[in-house]
Formats: structure tokens, C-alpha cells, sequence
């Protein structure tokens, strides 16, 4: 049960940002620009970036949620579930390896990005754009996880929840659907 009262149905960071409608739309607007807007990071790249910093905080909703969503994308769970047993031996590119371990850093503090993390990134090919959109990215999910365990939102424990998420996150974005979320009202959370 959250600290604050938010609707039962919406699990999650779904249901905060349905509190506070304001300051939702920017966050939604950022967050629809860096994971699915123009970029030369694929979507589910940018999925697995949200995921490696969730699972390292240990945000249960936020891990599942974006593991489904990287998953929705490659058509299996295989890589995200590499990805956070072990980045290096994950089944990605070199320069995904390197940004990955960039977003892990800036997961601990901004100041733990190194310079070597930044030149094996450079050399692997990342452009400053890449960079610059990971360190954001990561910085932007510490926010969401912090935001979604320090309200203490529900997270439910059904993987067909996740799952139907994964592939809205995937078809629809970030962007609240424009009917809102009465659809999700008559859903059994556990």
C-alpha cells in the first residue's frame, strides 16, 4: 500500500503520476523524448539502460517494467536477464557494453563515471549524443526508482501484468493514454 493515496488499480509509478497530473506531463514528455524519440540508440537499448539502473537500485517495479519492455523489443527475456546477471558477457554490442557500464556508475553518483568508462565508450564508436542521452537515461530512472520505492507504491507480482505493460510501453510510449487508465480498473494485482 502506498504512503500516499493513490488509486488501488494503478500500480507503480502509474499511479504518482496520476496523483500529480502537473508535474507528470513534463517527466512523461522527457521520458516518451529519451526512450523514444530520435536517437541512434535503439529503443530496446534505451529499455536496457532503464533496466540495468532499476535492477541495481533494487526497484522492483521499474526493473519488471522495463525488462518488459526491452523484452517486448527483442522478442525474448534472454538479454535483459543477461544484462543483469552480468554486463560484460551480455549478448550486446561492444559500445552497448560500455554504455551499460556507464549508466551502472551514474547509478551509484554522477561522480563515478570515469574517465576510462567515457574512452571505451568513445572508442567503441559512442557519439557524444549517446553519452550524453545514457548518463541522462540513468540519472532519469534513479529519479523514477527513487520517486517509486520512496512512496512505496504497489508493485504487483504477476508477470502477464508486466508483460501487457511491456508491449503498451512498446507499442504506445510514454505518453498517458488519452482515455486515462479506467481500463486497468477491472485487472486483478497481485
Amino acid at each position: 500500500m502506498a504512503y500516499i493515496n493513490v488509486e488501488e488499480h494503478l500500480p507503480g509509478v502509474t499511479g504518482l503520476l496520476e496523483f500529480r497530473k502537473d508535474t507528470a506531463e513534463p517527466l512523461r514528455e522527457l521520458t516518451q523524448i529519451l526512450l523514444r524519440g530520435p536517437s541512434t540508440l535503439t529503443e530496446a537499448e534505451r529499455e536496457l539502460i532503464a533496466t540495468i539502473v532499476s535492477h541495481r537500485n533494487e526497484c522492483r517495479y521499474c526493473v519488471t517494467s522495463h525488462a518488459a519492455a526491452a523484452d517486448a523489443y527483442y522478442g525474448n527475456s534472454d538479454t535483459t536477464d543477461k544484462i543483469r546477471a552480468d554486463i560484460e558477457s551480455a549478448p550486446v554490442s561492444e559500445k552497448m557494453k560500455a554504455l551499460l557500464t556507464i549508466a551502472a556508475q551514474v547509478q551509484q553518483s554522477g561522480k563515478n563515471v570515469s574517465p576510462e568508462a567515457i574512452e571505451r565508450a568513445k572508442n567503441l564508436g559512442a557519439t557524444d549524443l549517446e553519452l550524453h542521452d545514457t548518463v541522462m537515461i540513468a540519472a532519469l530512472f534513479c529519479f523514477y526508482n527513487r520517486y517509486v520505492d520512496g512512496l512505496g507504491t504497489f508493485a504487483p507480482a504477476d508477470s502477464d501484468y508486466y508483460s501487457a505493460l511491456g508491449e503498451r510501453l512498446k507499442n504506445t510510449g510514454y505518453h498517458r493514454p488519452a482515455q486515462g487508465y479506467d481500463f486497468m480498473k477491472n485487472q486483478k494485482l497481485t
